[in-house]
Order: structure tokens, then C-alpha cells, then sequence
């Protein structure tokens, strides 16, 4: 009875030892692949800039929302013309990144 157990448990041993050899083949097969294609891959430059965090405030972002906003609506409530407002709408949203470093100062950290 242990004969048949010690037999069955070396098939066993025998199986897995196949299986895991197989395996390590086909992971050095993939590693060799992927070291041939980073070779030939050219790689980009790392672009981040290493800025934890973001440039504006959640407040000051809101803040700078809803000023555009009610600006938007003043000229809408004050200009008659539809074609003086739209232009008007065009040169405040082309103004508005000058605006806003004007208004915060351009925070680099």
C-alpha cells in the first residue's frame, strides 16, 4: 500500500516539476520577447513634472467658473446686439487664461 503511495506521489512530483518547467520556458520565451522589443521600442522622455498638487484650488477653480459665468451673463443682460455679444463672449473666453494669472500670480509649485 505505501509502495503504490510513494509510487503515485513521485508521478506527481515527476507532473509538476514538468509543468512548472514548462512554465518558467514560456516566461523566459515572453522575457526575451519583451527585452527585443524595448530594444527596438525608442522611448519617450517622462513627461511628468513631479506636481503633487494641482496648480489652482477646488475654490479657486469654482471661483474662477462663476465669475466667467456671471460675466457671461452681464454682457448677455446689458449688450442688445446677439453679434456684439457673441464677440464680446469670444474675447472674455480668450482672455480668461491671461486673466487668471493675473488675478493668482502662476504658482509653479
Amino acid at each position: 500500500m505505501s509502495k503504490d503511495r510513494a509510487i503515485r506521489r513521485a508521478a506527481r512530483l515527476l507532473e509538476a516539476e514538468r509543468k512548472r518547467a514548462a512554465r518558467a520556458a514560456v516566461a523566459s520565451r515572453r522575457q526575451r520577447r519583451k527585452d527585443i522589443t524595448d530594444r527596438l521600442v525608442p522611448k519617450l522622455p517622462d513627461r511628468r513634472t513631479g506636481r503633487l498638487q494641482p496648480r489652482r484650488t477646488a475654490a479657486q477653480r469654482a471661483a474662477i467658473v462663476i465669475l466667467s459665468l456671471l460675466a457671461v451673463m452681464v454682457v448677455f443682460y446689458l449688450v442688445d446686439d446677439l453679434v456684439m455679444r457673441l464677440i464680446i463672449v469670444l474675447v472674455l473666453i480668450l482672455a480668461l487664461p491671461a486673466l487668471v494669472v493675473i488675478a493668482l500670480g502662476r504658482r509653479n509649485s
